[in-house]
């Protein structure tokens, strides 16, 4: 069998609950056509890249599968049916990525990240600015020219 990831988006308004009854309902498509689910992530509301029907934010789910063929037209034949999936994409990969996929530990290596820098991040405090009378002034009719 071959080896797939199916990502969806699914509209902001939906609550978590529906969003996970979406990826339940994507996993029992899989197995009743003879697939087998090997990893299902939910990656949370995020912000797209652009406005999808009046949708700024998307819930994503990651699916990582193995299955035969028609197993993946049925799947995205039922997704493109659902009012709740705004976009969705399958590809066929050589092998399943072990542990948590990257956007999952982009999350953790942020938190980590803000938490080791503090308040001021990398800036580190203010020097002096020096004394602001030592500066040319510009009038008006300089900056309009």
């Amino acid at each position: 069998m071959a080896l797939y990831e199916h990502v969806f988006l699914a509209r902001q308004d939906l609550a978590q609950a529906q969003v996970d009854a979406l990826a339940e309902n994507a996993t029992k498509i899989i197995e009743d056509n003879g697939g087998k689910v090997v990893k299902t992530e939910t990656w949370g509301l995020r912000n797209i890249a652009y406005r999808i029907a009046k949708n700024r934010k998307a819930h994503y789910v990651a699916l990582d599968f193995e299955a035969p063929a028609p197993v993946v037209a049925e799947l995205e034949r039922q997704t493109q049916i659902n009012e709740d999936v705004i976009r969705y994409l399958t590809i066929k990969v050589d092998a399943h990525e072990a542990g948590p996929s990257v956007m999952m530990r982009r999350g953790e290596r942020d938190k980590r990240d803000r938490d080791d820098r503090g308040d001021r991040g990398d800036r580190g405090p203010r020097g002096d600015r020096g004394d602001r009378e030592d500066r040319p002034r510009r009038s008006r009719e300089d900056v309009d020219a």
